[in-house]
């Protein structure tokens, strides 16, 4: 037997195997501390469906999702003081721009130097550039039009002397008549640029310093005073509020992009004379908040490596605890030593294969830990079975495997390929999750029958090196202290107990303890004697489970499943201030995305879903759950020019790279039309997008993909809160652990009798978590699978000790008791090992790992709970041959269906 061999090479070295096994732990802890964290959005969303690819390639040709900067004043400081200009310089600082001829702004070495050495912005977009941009371009405009005015009244004047010439007229008449016809051409222009001027509010030549043509540019005369036109909503989305935009390059590593949003935040706190131009504090009093989605994802990665250490301490002092109290044997906290060696290895092996640190790899570290110390807890309580029964320690440790070793590996193999079901959820880090447990598992088991063993052999032989002897003592002294506090609380709880019977009212407390105790023995005796009212009650009630436990909510809302630190406040506070939850983007691509087809269809489809949501440029973004961003059919406000390709082409040639890389390729095969989105749930931002992508009937040869941050995120939600896959997670657990435990067992019957607990479990937990209005998230959604491995454990583990009792002469009750006697104290220890290891996780700052360990901590007590009910009526169904007959009963009722004549329907 495989097991029994690995367990006799690790006695016959057990120096070695207990040196090896800690100092792979060690050696692999230590390596995994330079673990890379990630928390990017494909952790959560993932990245195969076509929005996700098309979300990634927009990204490559027009940059990451942005890293917002809001300015939080007043629009008429803003932009009608000096503050404008110290906008302007803190755009270019942010894009890595030097002002032609000078240094970069601030002092040398600050984060504009560095920004300008590291250049991690694709692009900036903020009101100032914005500005500056629009008053350059209109003189450059105004520039050659009066050039162009100016020849064409030179060459109309050469023809008008040419024509006089031919009419014999003087060199003089010629030449006055040349003059004439110039100034009428000069005259004509004038005029024309004095009609433009009036229509558009221009009294003079446009200056960035002029307020007048800047409020005459911003601001809405419809509108309340000191509000923006509407369509500048992607620059100031409120009358008290502008937003710059820094989308950082795709190509960034992590490192990279935090370094990059660093400096951003040090840009903006630049004030005072030190700063020097770099003085970027506001003169109206106003300031500025860094946010956006790779801001808050940024601050998550830093905060993992964190989160994972103290998870740690409290795992171990936890575990101590658990170990202290329930696991009353000499070397009680030796599980807990195989339990860091194996979370060592684990962690270190992830680091070894390019594995990164995710949210949910964080909560790997105490659920290994719970399940490294169950099994060393099951191995061990069988040593100390085979010790008490008189035998050696090389002789204790091959009876234990030999008797204890299938059950368990059994146990850990539906475990396992349970875990592995995680495989097929459309969560990244969740799939990466059940991977990361497959490995620790089969660690966890590895650890426990080598260095768990031979560190038992040489606390039997008394060759403990100093340093497990002090660990030892170290235990024991901390056990100790347990027991005297726990000593303690009994003193306390006898003396309320005193008091209460001083009251009148110990009497009723104690009456009530008895009646619970009663009941408690009484399960067993109730299982026993009517088995098929318990089976029947378990699985009336676990039915209601499967039905409700579709209508439980699922939260993907990476807001809500992140720390509620100040990262969190921040996006919030940007998402009220531009009352939008983020960007949702069609993407188009084409051979030509700048033709008069597509561009009339995107004129098109943005006016149908506008007028779908309701918006009018006049109300502006604050009530519709759309509105429209920065988008290539801006570019084209005359409509006529939209059937002429060479009109399209000369705008496109006269609109700066600054406006059109933001929205079309330089080859024009790719485009963007984007809209804001409302803050909203993701259900019904999901059936929005829903109806955003019925009316995307792009003209032949255009392809255009809905993507955007929003639309990963809601249609991630409705993948998880599907019932459809939800329950295919489930029968996929099921089906593996049934498959485990029909291999190993080989009789169906045998096979069945743990798996009925499992299955109703999965019920119960469903059940429990509906009616306490439990809401899930992209982890405890799939608890299911993992309620499905661990009973597997409870269950397969009780079910074989009782199969042994029954094989070695006992009746039915007797080895009911005795199983509950040996192997069902040694299940409550390490099932409580095993929760406390989820409970670990209600310890940490991330809302989605303290959800999910509430929610862990509730399905494994009540499957627990479950287990030790119901397994013992099963155990005597199939003691009663009910469980042989079921099959054969299901099939003869199926065809007595199938050949029962069916009624004639009446005339």
């Amino acid at each position: 037997m495989l097991l029994e061999r690995i367990v006799r090479a690790a006695m016959r070295w057990p120096a070695l195997a207990v040196g090896l096994v800690a100092g792979l732990g060690i050696a692999g802890g230590a390596f995994a501390l330079g673990l890379a964290t990630d928390a990017s959005t494909k952790t959560i969303v993932g990245d195969a469906s076509p929005a996700a690819r098309a979300n990634d390639i927009e990204h490559q040709r027009f940059g990451d999702d942005a890293v917002d900067i809001l300015v939080r004043q007043p629009l008429r400081y803003t932009v009608l003081t000096s503050d404008l200009g110290k906008l302007i310089r803190l755009e270019g600082c942010l894009a890595g721009n030097i002002p032609s001829g000078q240094k970069p702004y601030g002092p040398p070495g600050g984060p504009c130097w560095q920004l300008a050495a590291t250049r991690p912005a694709q692009v900036v977009y903020g009101p100032g550039t914005f500005l500056l941009e629009a008053v350059n371009q209109l003189t450059v405009q105004f520039e050659q039009q009066a050039q162009a005015s100016q020849r064409d009244a030179q060459n109309k004047a050469l023809l008008a002397m040419r024509v006089a010439a031919s009419e014999g007229r003087t060199r003089a008449q010629q030449q006055r008549i040349g003059q004439e016809v110039q100034q009428l051409v000069s005259a004509q222009f004038i005029q024309s640029l004095y009609t433009a001027a009036t229509r558009y509010g221009i009294s003079g030549i446009p200056r960035i310093d002029d307020p007048k043509f800047i409020s005459q540019v911003v601001f809405d005369p419809n509108r309340p005073p000191g509000c923006p036109k509407a369509r500048f909503a992607f620059l100031f989305p409120t009358c008290s509020d502008a937003l710059i935009q820094v989308r950082l390059r795709p190509s960034l590593s992590n490192g990279q992009r935090a370094r990059a949003i660093s400096l951003i935040r040090a840009a903006v706190r630049l004030s005072g004379p030190v700063a020097g131009t770099a003085d970027f504090s506001l003169q109206g009093g106003g300031s500025y908040l860094v946010s956006g989605a790779p801001v808050l994802i940024n601050d998550l990665s830093a905060s993992l490596t964190g989160s994972l250490e103290r998870l740690l301490i409290v795992a171990l002092i936890v575990m101590a605890i658990a170990l202290a109290c329930v696991f009353r044997t000499r070397s009680r906290m030796l599980p807990l030593g195989v339990a860091l060696a194996a979370a060592g290895i684990t962690f270190g092996g992830m680091r070894l294969v390019g594995a990164h640190l995710t949210m949910a790899s964080v909560a790997v570290l105490p659920v290994l830990i719970g399940l490294a110390v169950d099994y060393a807890i099951q191995f061990q309580s069988r040593w100390d079975e085979a010790r008490a029964a008189g035998l050696g320690p090389e002789p204790a440790a091959c009876r234990a495997v030999t008797l204890g070793g299938p059950a368990i590996a059994t146990a850990g193999a539906a475990t396992a390929l349970g875990f592995l079901v995680l495989m097929i959820s459309p969560i990244p880090m969740v799939r990466s999750f059940g991977l990361e447990l497959v490995a620790g598992v089969v660690i966890a088991l590895l650890c426990a029958l080598t260095g768990g063993f031979a560190a038992l052999l040489l606390d039997a032989r008394a060759l403990r090196p100093r340093w497990v002897l002090r660990v030892s003592r170290g235990a024991r002294g901390g056990a100790a202290l347990a027991g005297a506090s726990l000593r303690g609380a009994g003193e306390l709880l006898a003396d309320g107990s005193r008091a209460l019977r001083v009251n009148g009212a110990g009497g009723a407390l104690r009456s009530a303890a008895g009646r619970l105790q009663r009941a408690a023995r009484s399960i067993p005796e109730l299982a026993i004697a009517q088995p098929g009212r318990v089976v029947g009650v378990g699985l009336l009630l676990a039915a209601f489970g499967w039905g409700l436990g579709t209508m439980t909510s699922v939260n993907s809302d990476i807001q809500r499943l992140v720390p509620s630190g100040g990262g969190v406040r921040d996006l919030v506070t940007l998402e009220h201030a531009t009352n939008a939850a983020g960007e949702v983007d069609v993407f188009v691509e084409g051979p030509d995305v700048s033709g008069p087809p597509a561009v009339r269809w995107m004129r098109d489809y943005q006016s149908a879903v506008l007028n779908r949501v309701g918006y009018t440029a006049q109300a502006g973004c604050q009530k519709d759950e759309l509105c429209p961003a920065l988008s290539l059919t801006d570019l084209f406000a005359n409509n006529t020019a939209i059937n002429d390709p060479a009109q399209l082409s000369a705008i496109l040639a006269a609109v700066p790279p600054y406006f059109s890389q933001a929205v079309i390729t330089p080859d024009h095969t790719k485009a963007v039309l984007a809209f804001g989105v409302r803050l909203e749930s993701l259900s019904r931002q999901q059936r929005l997008f829903s109806a955003m992508r019925a009316l995307l009937h792009p003209p032949p040869g255009i392809h255009a993909t809905l993507t955007g941050l929003p639309v990963l995120t809601a249609q991630a939600n409705a993948e998880l809160a599907s019932a459809g896959r939800r329950l295919l997670t489930l029968l996929a657990g099921l089906a593996a652990v049934a498959l485990v435990l029909l291999i190993v067992l080989r009789r169906l019957e045998r096979a069945l009798v743990p798996l009925i607990p499992i299955v109703m479990a999965t019920g119960w937990s469903a059940l429990v978590l509906f009616l306490l209005g439990v809401q899930l998230n992209p982890m405890s959604v799939g608890l299911g699978v993992l309620v499905i491995a661990i009973a597997t454990e409870f269950s397969v583990l009780l079910s074989g000790r009782y199969r042994q009792e029954r094989e070695a002469g006992a009746d039915t009750a007797l080895a009911l008791r005795r199983t509950s006697e040996s192997t069902g104290a040694a299940v409550l220890a390490s099932a409580t090992t095993a929760i406390a290891g989820f409970a670990v996780l209600i310890a940490s700052d991330i809302n989605m790992l303290r959800s999910f360990g509430i929610v862990a901590v509730v399905d494994l007590a009540v499957a627990l709970i479950g287990v030790i009910v119901v397994l013992p009526a099963v155990l005597v169904l199939a003691e009663q041959g009910a469980l042989r007959d079921l099959p054969r009963r299901a099939l003869q009722r199926s065809r007595e269906g199938l050949a029962r004549p069916r009624r004639a329907p009446a005339a």
